[in-house]
């Protein structure tokens, strides 16, 4: 190797030391890649489901899980459109078949300690006053009556629900329990043309 091979490859070290030197540290980063492959991927393990009876045309369910520090965070959002309420009170809210919004397990939502419905879009042409149950069983079907069901009533709108408002849970919801939307009052029977709510759920 020549002189000047020899004072171009000290430069080059010297400038790649340099560049090593100023590269910000991870100190205390002992995470394994299991790990890290899982907090990559939360939004494929943390998915949560409704009933393949809650979906009509123009239906939208989406779902989210969180978790910083000791909190786990889940919130639903639907949208209604597409979906249909019944003449009678506490009757399911759905299409056709097994119509739950999703099961709260403790492996993915964590134990549930509180939450609320919030209303973003004020439901029409379907019963208005929509109430929140969760259920032993998974297998409430549209139009059926939850109280066949081994339920709980999670939130009572106690009248038509309106943009904006939240009401919060009565109790928290119970591991592995299913949840339904109901009729909260006697109607007609409707397809909805409107109506957004967003769930949302703490867990520790």
């Amino acid at each position: 190797m020549s002189r000047q091979e020899v004072r171009t490859l000290r430069v080059v070290t010297e400038k790649l030391e340099t560049a090593a030197g100023a590269m910000p540290t991870l100190a205390g980063v002992n995470a394994t890649a299991a790990e890290i492959n899982y907090a990559a991927d939360l939004s494929a393990q943390d998915a949560m489901a409704p009933g393949a009876g809650f979906a009509g045309t123009g239906t939208v369910y989406e779902s989210a899980v969180e978790r910083g520090g000791g909190i786990i965070k889940t919130r639903i959002l639907i949208d209604l459109t597409g979906t249909k309420s019944t003449t009678t009170d506490l009757d399911i809210i759905g299409l056709s078949g097994v119509s739950h919004i999703g099961q709260v397990t403790t492996a993915i939502n964590g134990t549930i300690v509180g939450g609320s419905l919030t209303c973003l879009e004020a439901p029409a042409t379907g019963v208005t006053d929509i109430d929140l149950y969760a259920a032993t069983e998974g297998t409430g079907a549209y139009d059926g009556a939850v109280g066949d069901l081994a339920e709980t009533a999670l939130v009572t709108a106690g009248g038509a629900w309106t943009l904006g408002l939240t009401k919060p849970l009565l109790v928290p919801v119970a591991a592995d329990k299913y949840l339904y939307l109901t009729c909260g009052a006697a109607g007609v029977v409707g397809t909805y043309t409107a109506g957004v709510f967003l769930l949302e759920m703490w867990g520790v």
